[in-house]
C-alpha cells in the first residue's frame, strides 16, 4: 500500500469489544509471528534536547518485550512512543520511524485517539477510576459508543485479568476499595475491555509488594497468547522471568551540563541478554558491576 496515496487503514474503525483485532489492513492474527512494531532510527526530543537515539528494533507478535536499563535512559519515553503518549507532552516530538503492522504511526492521518485503544497502557501506580468496579471496566466499551453485551465485556476483561473471581459479587463497590495488587489488574482489565492488541506496561509492580508482583506476571504469562506486550521493569529479574525479548538501554550523560540521552545497547533473546549477552555494558548492568 502506497501511504501517499491512501490513508493508513490499518486505524480506519474501530473494532468492537469481543471482536477479533484484526482489521483491513491487518494480518489476521492467527498467521505466523509476524512483526507487530518495527522501529528504525527513533529519536525523541523535549524541545531541542535529544532524551533518546538511534532506537532500532522490531517486536514480534504474542511476545513479551522488557526494556531495561538504569534511571535516566529512556525506557519510559521509548514506551510511550508506540501509543503516542508523547503527543501529550508539550515540547516533545519524534523522529526516524515507528510501523505499527506496516502501518507508520505518525503519519498525520493516523488517529491518535485510535492508536492508543488499539495499543493500550498500564501505568506504574494503579489509577482506578473514582468509579463502581464495573463502570471502571465498562468505561472504554461505552466512550466507543457500546451499549450492548456491557455485562458480557466485563466479566471476559475482569476474567482475563484474573480479577473476577475475587469481584464478582461487588462489582458495584467502589474500584478504590481495592487492594494495589487487584487495582492494578482492575487497570489491566480496563484496558483489555476496548479490545486491545497491545498492552505497554510502565513498571506495573514497582508499587506492588511481592505476592502481587507474582500475580501479575503470572498474568502477564496467561495474556500473551492474546496479546503484544511491551513492559518497561527496573527489575531485572522480573525482566528475566516473564519476558522472551530484551533491549537494554543506557545513557549517555553530557560533560558539560550532566544531562542524560538514553540509547540502545542491544537487543535479544532474553536468556541470552541474561547469559551471554553482545556487549560488555550489558553484561556490567545484569551482573550488577554498574546502574
Amino acid at each position: 500500500m502506497s501511504m501517499t496515496e491512501e490513508a493508513p487503514r490499518v486505524f480506519e474503525r474501530p473494532v468492537t469489544a469481543g471482536e477479533p483485532s484484526a482489521a483491513p489492513g491487518i494480518p489476521p492474527l492467527a498467521t505466523e509471528r509476524d512483526i507487530v512494531f518495527s522501529s528504525e532510527e527513533v529519536n525523541v526530543y523535549y524541545g531541542s534536547f535529544r532524551a533518546v537515539r538511534d532506537v532500532s528494533f522490531d517486536v514480534r507478535r504474542n511476545e513479551i518485550m522488557a526494556l531495561i536499563g538504569p534511571s535516566g535512559c529512556g525506557k519510559s519515553t521509548v514506551l510511550r512512543c508506540y501509543n503516542r503518549m508523547n503527543d501529550l507532552i508539550k515540547d516533545a516530538r519524534v523522529t526516524g520511524t515507528i510501523t505499527y503492522r506496516g502501518t507508520n504511526l505518525y503519519d498525520e492521518r493516523v488517529d491518535p485517539v485510535e492508536v492508543r485503544r488499539r495499543i493500550g497502557m498500564v501505568f506504574q501506580k494503579p489509577n482506578p477510576f473514582p468509579k463502581s468496579i464495573y463502570d471502571n471496566v465498562a468505561y472504554g466499551p461505552r466512550v466507543a459508543g457500546q451499549k450492548k453485551g456491557l455485562d458480557d465485556i466485563v466479566e471476559n476483561s475482569l476474567r482475563k485479568a484474573a480479577l473476577w473471581e475475587e469481584v464478582n459479587d461487588r462489582l458495584t463497590d467502589s474500584a478504590l476499595g481495592l487492594s494495589g495488587g487487584q487495582q492494578q489488574r482492575l487497570c489491566i482489565a480496563r484496558a483489555i475491555a476496548v479490545g486491545p492488541d497491545v498492552l505497554l506496561m510502565d513498571e506495573p509492580c514497582s508499587a506492588l509488594d511481592p505476592i502481587a508482583t507474582a500475580r501479575i506476571e503470572d498474568l502477564m504469562q496467561e495474556i500473551k497468547q492474546d496479546y503484544t506486550i511491551m513492559i518497561v521493569t527496573h527489575n531485572m529479574q522480573q525482566a528475566a522471568r516473564v519476558s522472551d525479548t530484551t533491549a537494554f538501554f543506557t545513557a549517555d550523560i553530557g560533560s558539560e551540563n550532566d544531562t542524560r540521552t538514553g540509547i540502545l545497547v542491544e537487543v535479544d533473546a532474553t536468556q541470552k541478554i541474561f547469559s551471554n549477552p553482545s556487549d560488555e555494558r550489558t553484561e556490567n548492568y545484569v551482573t550488577g558491576r554498574f546502574g
